[in-house]
C-alpha cells in the first residue's frame, strides 16, 4: 500500500475517533482507542451477540489448539432401493460380500473384533484386515482398512457404512478417514463408487453388474498411461 492510501485510511479512522495520534518531532504515531471501541461493543455488540460470539471465540480456541490433521478423507453417498437390513446383510454376508465385491468380508462384526477382506480364489489369502470399531446393526458399521502390515505411522485408515432408511429407499454413506495422502485418496475415489455400483445392482436387480466395474476404471488409467 502506498504511503499516501496508508495516511488516508488512517484519517478516516482518526475521524471516527477509533485511533489517537501522537506526535513526537516528524513522527506521527498512532494508538487504537479503547474507549470508542468499548462504547461500540457495549452498545452494539454486547447486549445481542455476545453469546453467538463467545460461543464462535470458543470453537476458534479449540480448533487452533487442536489443529486438523491433514491426512484427506474420502465421502461417497448412493442411494439403494432396499432395507437397511438387507444392505447390513450384503456388506457383511461372507457369501454376498463375495458376489459384488470378489472378496468375502469375514467377521463375527461384533466391536473389537478381527475382520478379514478375503479372497474368493480359495487361497485364504485377506487384502485388507482390521478390527470392527462401531456395530450396530443394520444402522452403523465402522473398521479399520488397511492392508496386512501396512497401518500407517500416524494410525490406521478407517471405513464406516451409515446405512439410512427413507421410506422404500436407504442411503448408504460411506466414509473413508484417516487417508496417508492424496495419492491414497485417488485410489479409494475410484474403488468405492465401483464398489457401491455393484452392491446396488445386486441389491435392485438380484445380480451384480456384467463386468466389475473397478476392472473399467484401471483399463482407462492403463490407456492413458500408454
Amino acid at each position: 500500500m502506498a504511503r499516501q492510501s496508508a495516511t488516508q485510511h488512517l484519517g478516516v479512522l482518526e475521524a471516527a475517533n477509533l485511533i489517537t495520534t501522537v506526535r513526537r518531532g516528524r513522527l506521527k504515531l498512532h494508538y487504537l482507542n479503547p474507549v470508542a471501541l468499548w462504547e461500540i461493543q457495549e452498545r452494539w455488540i454486547e447486549r445481542f451477540e455476545a453469546p453467538r460470539l463467545g460461543a464462535l471465540s470458543a470453537i476458534k480456541r479449540r480448533a487452533e489448539e487442536h489443529p486438523m490433521a491433514d491426512r484427506p478423507d474420502y465421502v461417497y453417498v448412493t442411494y439403494i432401493k432396499s432395507s437397511p437390513e438387507r444392505v447390513w446383510d450384503t456388506l457383511t454376508d461372507a457369501d454376498l460380500s463375495a458376489r459384488y465385491w470378489g472378496h468375502s468380508n469375514i467377521s463375527d462384526w461384533r466391536e473389537g473384533s478381527a475382520w478379514e477382506h478375503r479372497r474368493v480364489d480359495g487361497s485364504g489369502i485377506a487384502d485388507v484386515i482390521g478390527t470392527v470399531l462401531e456395530s450396530e446393526c443394520p444402522r452403523l458399521l465402522k473398521l479399520t482398512f488397511d492392508g496386512p502390515g501396512e497401518v500407517p505411522a500416524a494410525g490406521p485408515t478407517a471405513v464406516s457404512f451409515e446405512i439410512e432408511p427413507y421410506h422404500e429407499i436407504v442411503r448408504l454413506t460411506v466414509t473413508h478417514e484417516n487417508l496417508p495422502d492424496g495419492e491414497a485418496r485417488a485410489q479409494v475415489a475410484a474403488g468405492w463408487p465401483a464398489v457401491c455400483a455393484n452392491l446396488k445392482s445386486l441389491l435392485e436387480t438380484g445380480d451384480a453388474l456384467p463386468q466389475a466395474p473397478w476392472e473399467m476404471h484401471a483399463e482407462l488409467c492403463d490407456r492413458a498411461i500408454s
